[in-house]
């Protein structure tokens, strides 16, 4: 296997494994429920960390469409659920998100950085790596 692709299925491992971590932490380690769409991002994040690992361990790099697939619309919620958090006129139409608002901002870092800003940064990681192994394996052949 090309040590390119190797190494990028290493870093959609890695990316998505720190993501999962992250978001376990957040809710079990420091008790911050999560809000649905949050609940949206986990169901899309975590996978990736099983079909990455088997991959690896396959080296196998054919999965790069699923996990651009699953990033693609993981992101998108992340970005809606960060919209949601940091622009007015979505938060005034906020749909309702079970006991935690969707507009809820647990953490803050740095006046920009939330839970679903955090996520979106890992399924951009995720995504960008996922189309190099596509064109990696589109050169090889």
């Amino acid at each position: 296997m090309d040590k390119r692709l190797e190494n990028g299925l290493i870093f959609i491992f890695t990316t998505s494994l720190i993501a999962t971590l992250g978001s376990l932490y957040f809710s079990e380690v420091r008790g911050f429920e999560p809000c649905t769409f949050c609940w949206y991002q986990r169901i899309l994040m975590y996978p990736i960390v099983l079909i990455s690992g088997i991959a690896l361990y396959q080296k196998n790099a054919k999965i790069a469409l699923t996990t651009a697939v699953f990033a693609i619309v993981g992101g998108s919620i992340s970005i809606y659920h960060y919209g949601l958090q940091k622009l007015s006129f979505l938060q005034d139409g906020a749909p309702a998100c079970g006991n935690v608002p969707c507009t809820g901002q647990y953490v803050n870092y740095l006046g920009f950085i939330t839970i679903p800003f955090m996520a979106l940064t890992a399924f951009v990681l995720i995504l960008i790596t996922s189309l190099f192994l596509l064109k990696w394996q589109k050169e090889s052949n």
